[in-house]
């Protein structure tokens, strides 16, 4: 029994491909394209021209459609993703002052528990604190 094997190995190498990309048609091959299939007449023609282009039909169809309700974005490739917000002037600095004004409202806070910490430990020790600007600020 012999093990080893003197005919060609029967495994083929696999080519590893980049990751397709997917293919954007202009407006003018569009346009192009569905004018060849116009023209063709011959037995075949549509066929031979859609595996020479690796089209589908489907794809031609979509475009024909769009062409003869006269969509010109029908006939455009789309951009991907979210579209593009123009960003008001105005919401930058509405950003900006509503960040200062959470600031300044943590920073209230921590004075208020300050002097109210304030008040009680001269509670606890007995003496008193000298008058506030409290009066002044309820005028």
């Amino acid at each position: 029994m012999n093990l080893e094997r003197s005919e060609p190995s029967l495994e083929q190498e696999v080519e590893v491909l980049a990751q397709p990309r997917r293919r954007m048609f202009t407006a003018e091959y569009k346009v192009g394209i569905l004018r060849e299939l116009e023209k063709a007449t011959e037995r075949g023609a549509v066929g031979a021209l859609l595996r020479r282009e690796g089209l589908f039909r489907s794809q031609v169809a979509r475009w024909k459609t769009a062409q003869e309700r006269g969509e010109l974005s029908g006939l455009q490739g789309k951009k991907r993703g979210r579209p593009k917000r123009e960003r008001d002037a105005r919401e930058g600095r509405i950003r900006e002052l509503e960040r200062e004004n959470r600031r300044l409202s943590r920073k209230l806070e921590r004075a208020e528990a300050l002097i109210e910490l304030q008040k009680k430990v001269s509670e606890l020790l007995g003496t008193e604190l000298p008058e506030s600007d409290e009066r002044t600020e309820r005028r």
